[in-house]
C-alpha cells in the first residue's frame, strides 16, 4: 500500500478501519515496533511473539538500507543479487515485476513474515500493516472495502475461503492517507499468494487511474503480471475487478 512502510503511517497514525474488524473467535491484538504496527487476529494472545518477529524482520531492512540508501529512495526497479538476504529478495522480485521502487512491498513482506512465524503457534493468522493484509484462515472470512467516500465503503466485502490461504490482499489509494500514489483510485486492491507481491501490484496498478477511463487499461495490465490472482478498482460509482474476486455484501 504506496511507497514506504517505513514512513506512510507514523504509529501515531489513526487506523480507524480496524474498529470495523469483526472479532472472527479469534485474539486481537497489536503489536507496534518503531514505525512497524501491526494489528494481529490469531488463537492465542502472541503479541510477545509477534513483536519479536517484527524485530527480527526488521532488521535485514533496517541493515540493507543503511548500506544501500538508494534502496529506499528509489521510485524504480533495484537490482537483485543472490547475496541479499531473503526478505530483501523477496521485495525487489516482487516490486521488478511491476517496475516500481522496493519499498513499495516492504509493509506486506513484513506482514507475510509475521504472519508465518505466527502460523507456528496458532493455526489461523491475520497480519494487518497499513491496509495490507497476510490471512490464513480455516473457515471463510470476509474482508471489508474502504474507499473513501465512495459507496462501497463498509457496504462491499470481498470473501475469501480457506483453501485460497495464506494469501495476501493489499490495497493503495490515491484519496485515502498519507501513502505515494500517482494514480487517483479511492481504492486499488491487489490479491495474491504473495503479500509482497500483492503489495507492489496495488500500487503499480493504482498508479494507472487517473479517472475512470483508465479502468479498462489497469485491469489489462494486471492480467499480465505472473503470480497475481485478482484486482479491485474503486473510484466513486464506479468499479471493476479482475481473476478470482467475489464480493459479498
Amino acid at each position: 500500500m504506496g511507497k514506504s512502510e517505513f514512513a506512510k503511517f507514523g504509529v501515531n497514525q489513526p487506523r480507524f478501519y480496524r474498529l470495523w474488524m469483526k472479532k472472527e473467535n479469534l485474539f486481537s491484538f497489536e503489536a507496534k515496533v518503531k514505525e512497524t504496527d501491526l494489528y494481529i487476529k490469531a488463537s492465542a494472545d502472541l503479541q510477545k511473539e509477534a513483536a519479536e518477529s517484527i524485530k527480527k524482520h526488521r532488521r535485514p531492512i533496517e541493515d540493507f538500507i543503511k548500506s544501500n540508501p538508494e534502496f529506499k529512495k528509489t521510485l524504480g526497479p533495484y537490482p537483485l543479487s543472490d547475496d541479499m538476504p531473503p526478505i530483501i529478495k523477496e521485495i525487489i522480485t516482487a516490486t521488478r515485476k511491476v517496475e516500481i521502487g522496493p519499498m513499495a512491498a516492504v509493509a506486506g513482506a513484513i506482514a507475510e513474515y509475521v504472519g508465518r512465524d505466527l502460523l507456528k503457534k496458532s493455526e489461523e493468522v491475520i497480519v494487518e500493516n497499513g491496509g495490507d493484509i497476510f490471512i490464513s484462515v480455516k473457515r471463510p472470512i470476509k474482508i471489508g472495502i474502504y474507499a473513501a467516500a465512495s459507496p462501497f465503503t463498509k457496504t462491499l466485502s470481498i470473501k475469501v475461503e480457506p483453501e485460497e490461504t495464506p494469501m495476501g490482499i493489499c490495497t493503495s489509494s490515491g484519496t485515502v492517507g498519507p501513502s505515494l500514489s500517482f494514480g487517483s483510485s479511492d481504492a486499488t486492491i491487489a490479491l495474491s499468494k504473495s503479500t509482497s507481491l500483492a503489495d507492489a501490484c496495488a500500487t503499480a496498478i493504482g498508479n494507472l487511474i487517473k479517472d475512470e477511463s483508465d479502468f479498462s487499461k489497469a485491469l489489462e495490465y494486471a492480467k499480465g503480471v505472473d503470480g497475481l490472482c485478482g484486482v479491485v478498482l474503486i473510484k466513486g460509482q464506479k468499479i471493476g475487478a479482475w481473476g478470482k474476486v467475489r464480493f459479498s455484501r
